[in-house]
């Protein structure tokens, strides 16, 4: 089942996916808003989308942001800044925003990435960016939000003929490169929107790929063969159990118990 027109906060809309994801949202229908760290910055985004300027890293700059919306996509992260950036935009974007929602009930779509569990590859160890983006996931399963992890596979490394999407569940996928799965940037925009309308969606994580095939059209479908997440659980249903939370930083635990008590 779906529901109809929502008022959508984008989170990253100036990025490759977030501004596929602003237009994606508008023809669905959507009344969307668009965080951005300067007005000037979001220029190529469509005129009817509405402009907010906050900083992601400062929750105390996002109460406009969210004021009076119904749902949120996260396509936000880092691209530079190491460990330290992983941990202020990738995991501390996700915190800062779920804190000025102040326990309001929005929908939530967060985008992460496939691999997202692989805590030893040479990425991770190099920038803790999946450790940092499966904190943000946590956060958002222990706020109690009705809510869509997506991890995709790597952007647009699709073929001509790969349209056909594949939703898996596990992240057992671990070789660091477009092998572990591909799909497009406008195919992960467009799932991203469709899980906020889809109630086949609700509580679920997987990984996100393309396989030769025609497009999908039947998401509610695709959705529904999934799993959901164990509910109260920190982590995805399948997920391998390698981030034991007495082992967590201090902070993180401390932003997970004030998001859940909320």
């Amino acid at each position: 089942m779906s529901v109809g027109p929502l008022k959508v906060l984008v989170v990253g809309a100036t990025g490759s996916i977030g501004r596929l994801v602003v237009a994606e949202a508008l023809r669905q229908g959507h009344a969307v808003r668009v965080l951005v760290r300067d007005a000037g910055r979001a220029g190529a985004l469509p005129a009817q989308a509405e402009r907010v300027v906050g900083e992601l890293t400062r929750a105390e700059t996002l109460a406009a942001a969210v004021d009076g919306i119904q749902a949120i996509v996260f396509t936000h992260g880092s691209s530079a800044g190491g460990k330290a950036g992983a941990e202020h935009v990738d995991y501390g974007g996700v915190r800062n925003v779920l804190t000025a929602l102040n326990g309001r009930a929005v929908r939530v779509a967060l985008m992460t990435a496939i691999g997202v569990t692989d805590r030893l590859g040479h990425f991770n160890r190099a920038t803790e960016g999946h450790d940092w983006k499966r904190r943000g996931e946590r956060l958002v399963r222990a706020s109690g939000l009705p809510y869509t992890v997506v991890r995709p596979g790597w952007f647009d490394y699709n073929a001509a003929d790969q349209h056909r999407l594949v939703l898996l569940q596990g992240d057992t996928r671990h070789a660091g490169n477009s092998s572990d799965g591909v799909v497009s940037r406008r195919q992960i925009a467009e799932l991203l929107v469709r899980s906020l309308g889809a109630d086949a969606a609700l509580g679920k994580t997987f990984e996100l790929v393309a396989e030769r095939g025609a497009a999908t059209s039947d998401f509610d479908s695709l959705f529904a063969a999934l799993d959901a997440d164990t509910p109260g659980a920190l982590d995805a249903v399948r997920d391998a159990p390698n981030m034991p939370l007495d082992q967590e930083p201090a902070r993180v635990r401390a932003d997970l118990e004030r998001l859940a008590a909320r």
